[in-house]
């Protein structure tokens, strides 16, 4: 069998898992596809669709789709229209009996994904909104369309109930063309030009397809050992087994079914190697003498009685002797239904994740994306649009005229009611009667722009140890920071006070020429250095950034923040300074420069309610790692 990383192989085990998808849609829960978009993710949705009996319903849904279109509420037009709530029928009961195609399904909120994955368990949308209850059936299977980079991916939550992974992601379109040709239904088992007839009849067959009990325990062994502990695996691959059974128009699971559901189902969960089987037993060892009689006490090493019937017997029946003992050996040395999917589910496994299994690899460090966007933070004015909520449009809320007419119609019947007891002219009545508990607003939400400050003790002591290793892992971050697209500002204090050498900004040629400049020496007046990175970080926060201090220094202050000497004073400045900076509760880092990690660099980690990170041997790209994971970290805090 071809290897998963074999575009050939990944292109059929897709046509295969396409085919069961199209017989079980909610059932199997559906396929997370990983592949960009492009010809071969569409020839693969081409397939499917093709596979699918006439009037399967397959919609597409977008990313940031609204509650009301997903589930269903409120037909806000035919409401005004006909004084009374009517219902809309929401995309999720629309996919009933069929399939709903999710677009980047790696940047699908979460809250999207719980309503899916509940519709999914429980095959019903309950409706109980906007003046509208009931209960909608909602029998769906999904096709997560996958673009992500690196380790994005779609919720977890999701992916857990589909029943298929599949990675196109180095299928080629000349491989599709050439090697596969268009025509996909040579690939899929028991498929004929009239493909979708054959799914038809095998959906009316799958519910009369039975399973034995020694495949179910064989599926759920195999999923154990492969380390899909979820009892969602074995389910999974037990409905893809009977629905391949279905496909072939069968009514009772086979060991290939078995296998085929273990390649497809259970092996891309696999998150460690199945055991080593044991080596086998010496056959002729272990087993017993033909001509030995086991209740004869007497010693196997004895001369056997020379019988002459039995020298005499011909050579045909001496060999037909040890027949039954043959068949047994014969039986013994044919692999199990256990051994045989397993083996089909380690096919599958990709050949780099098969060695990171078998050595026990661990992860990178920090083996999140490089890159971090500015946290999430709520807005009024600018930003996306993630719902509404109760409240005026005053201060500069804007508001939402649809929400607002839609909070209100489900009331417009009582409304008119209470106005004609009151005996208003109906000539002047309102169409639409909003009331202020009506009004809604706009939530915005934008992401928090972030500046790295970067303070650098540039005092005679850092320069001595290592300010140029500073400067060399402060110019690599800067890079990584222009990448990011955050803003970097640099202070050094050396002397009796502090220096801005560089304001928030992305130049990163400009920040290269304050760093080439940066001299060594004098004093080290580390108060004033925390004093003016609180001072610009407060700035930052009142404008809507968010700030992460980087201080790099020994932790040693001589100069208190009077620009007197006196290293007592100093130290005392220094840590009153720092206790100022955790109150803010600012995200900060403390980089020990010091040969080796000593007190007074821990210490004052501590007063500031830093990270704190020393580095006695290190060059400048391991101190710039160091300062990314670090960094990164402290930024989840805030």
């Amino acid at each position: 069998m071809a290897q998963s990383g074999d575009p050939l192989q990944r292109w059929i085990d897709a046509l295969q898992a396409a085919a069961l998808l199209a017989v079980d849609p909610h059932g199997l829960g559906g396929v997370a596809l990983r592949c960009a978009h492009g010809p071969v993710r569409d020839t693969w949705l081409s397939t499917l669709r093709s596979l699918l009996p006439a009037g399967t319903p397959m919609l597409r849904v977008p990313v940031q789709i609204r509650d009301d279109r997903l589930l269903g509420g409120l037909d806000l037009a035919a409401t005004l229209q006909a004084g009374r709530p009517v219902a809309q029928t929401g995309v999720m009961t629309q996919a009933h009996e069929g399939l709903m195609v999710l677009a980047m399904a790696e940047r699908l909120p979460e809250g999207t994904a719980a309503r899916i994955c509940a519709a999914l368990d429980q095959a019903e949308i309950t409706l109980a909104r906007d003046g509208l209850q009931g209960r909608q059936a909602a029998r769906f299977g999904v096709v997560a369309l996958d673009e992500g980079i690196d380790d994005e991916a779609p919720p977890a939550r999701l992916l857990e109930r589909l029943a298929f992974r599949i990675d196109l992601q180095s299928v080629a379109p000349h491989d599709v063309d050439e090697h596969l040709g268009v025509d996909a239904h040579d690939a899929l088992p028991s498929a004929d030009p009239d493909g979708a007839a054959d799914i038809a009849a095998a959906r009316g067959l799958l519910p009369r397809v039975r399973i034995d009990d020694d495949l179910i325990a064989a599926l759920c062994a195999g999923a154990m050992a492969l380390g899909a502990d979820s009892m969602r695996a074995s389910l999974l691959a037990l409905r893809a087994a009977r629905a391949a059974a279905a496909l072939d128009g069968r009514e009772a699971v086979t060991p290939e079914d078995a296998e085929l559901a273990a390649r497809l189902v259970l092996g891309p969960r696999a998150t460690r190697l199945p055991p080593a089987p044991a080596p086998d037993d010496d056959l002729e060892a272990t087993a017993p003498d033909p001509s030995s009689d086991p209740s004869d006490p007497s010693d196997p090493s004895d001369p056997p009685d020379l019988d002459t019937d039995s020298e005499t017997e011909s050579p045909e029946s001496t060999a037909s002797a040890p027949e039954p003992d043959a068949e047994d050996t014969e039986a013994s040395s044919s692999p199990t239904a256990d051994e045989l999917i397993l083996e089909a589910a380690r096919a599958t496994i990709p050949a780099g994740l098969l060695a990171q299994l078998a050595g026990a690899a661990s992860p990178p460090a920090g083996g999140g994306p490089s890159g971090r966007m500015g946290l999430a933070r709520a807005a009024r004015l600018r930003g996306r649009p993630i719902g509404t909520r109760p409240g005026m449009p005053r201060d500069g809320a804007r508001l939402a005229l649809i929400d607002t007419l839609r909070a209100a119609a489900p009331w417009q019947t009582l409304r008119r009611a209470q106005v004609r007891r009151v005996g208003s002219n109906p000539s002047t009545r309102p169409k639409v009667e909003v009331r202020a508990s009506d009004f809604r607003v706009a939530r915005m939400q934008d992401r928090a722009e972030t500046t790295t400050i970067f303070v650098v003790d540039a005092s005679g002591s850092a320069a001595l140890h290592r300010l140029a290793e500073a400067k060399g892992a402060v110019e690599l971050l800067l890079a990584d920071c222009y990448v990011r697209r955050d803003r970097v500002a640099v202070i050094a204090f050396r002397g009796r006070s502090a220096e801005v050498l560089l304001p928030p900004t992305r130049s990163l040629a400009r920040a290269k020429r304050a760093l080439a400049g940066l001299p060594g020496g004098g004093g080290t007046p580390l108060a004033a250095g925390i004093d003016s990175a609180l001072g610009m970080a407060e700035g930052i926060a009142r404008r809507g950034g968010t700030p992460v201090l980087v201080l790099l220094t020994d932790g040693r202050a001589n100069i208190s923040r009077d620009g007197s000497g006196g290293r007592d004073r100093a130290q005392a400045d220094a840590h009153q300074s720092a206790l100022a900076l955790r109150v803010a509760r600012h995200a900060s880092l403390l980089i020990d420069t010091s040969p080796q990690p000593r007190a007074p660099g821990l210490q004052l980690a501590e007063s500031m309610g830093a990270v704190y990170l020393p580095l006695p041997h290190a060059d400048a790209k391991a101190m710039s790692r160091a300062v990314q994971s670090a960094s990164a970290d402290a930024g989840r805090r805030i």
